[in-house]
């Protein structure tokens, strides 16, 4: 049985040394088992569970989940509550696609947002960090949609597509991925099969 993909929690940035000296940026993805937490027609939803022990009861919290396709085997035989390892995922695979939802960074202005150039500083001039005109003439007499604009910036979903496997550890669930990933630390993160 594989999946399409697991859930895993970014952890931050670090550096790995090669035997030749050589360093290489990489990101931490913890990847703990994922769960099957529900089972549908061709995929299935798995979750990512924190399990705290209160004297004899066993409390199993629920943290994240997200549904994925079933690349071999049949969902049929597949048993609710199934764990999907790191290593079954990762077998014979070197590259990877990531998702993550970027950090939010509120309300912002044009030249945040978009980089637009500022307006002159002197000679009495109003317009130093204003968009501009954004109006066309009586035809069409709207704005365009999609015109750049002051707005929210960030807290969306990004892909990003053929990110190299540096290395991974089957012990410590650690995958090592050569890229800077979207999202803040503890963020949850989305590996899928290239």
């Amino acid at each position: 049985m594989k999946t399409s993909g697991l859930l895993g929690q970014k952890l931050g940035m670090t550096r790995i040394f090669s035997e030749d000296g050589k360093a290489t940026a990489v990101t931490l993805v913890q990847v703990p088992d994922n769960e099957v937490f529900e089972k549908k027609e061709k995929s299935l939803v798995l979750g990512i569970f924190e399990r705290n022990k209160y004297g004899k009861n066993e409390n199993k919290k629920f943290k994240a989940r997200k549904e994925f396709s079933l690349l071999e085997g049949d969902v049929k035989d597949v048993k609710k509550g199934e764990k999907i390892t790191l290593a079954l995922f990762l077998e014979g695979i070197k590259k990877c696609t990531v998702s993550a939802t970027s950090k939010g960074k509120g309300f912002a202005g044009v030249i945040k947002r978009y980089n637009f150039s500022r307006g002159p500083e002197t000679h009495g001039s109003h317009h130093h960090r204003k968009p501009g005109s954004i109006g066309a003439c009586v035809k069409p007499g709207r704005v365009h949609r999609g015109k750049k604009l002051p707005g929210r910036m960030g807290n969306q979903r990004v892909t990003i597509k053929n990110v190299d496997i540096v290395d991974f550890d089957e012990k410590t669930n650690l995958v090592a991925l050569k890229v800077a990933i979207p999202g803040a630390k503890k963020g949850f993160v989305e590996l899928y099969v290239s």
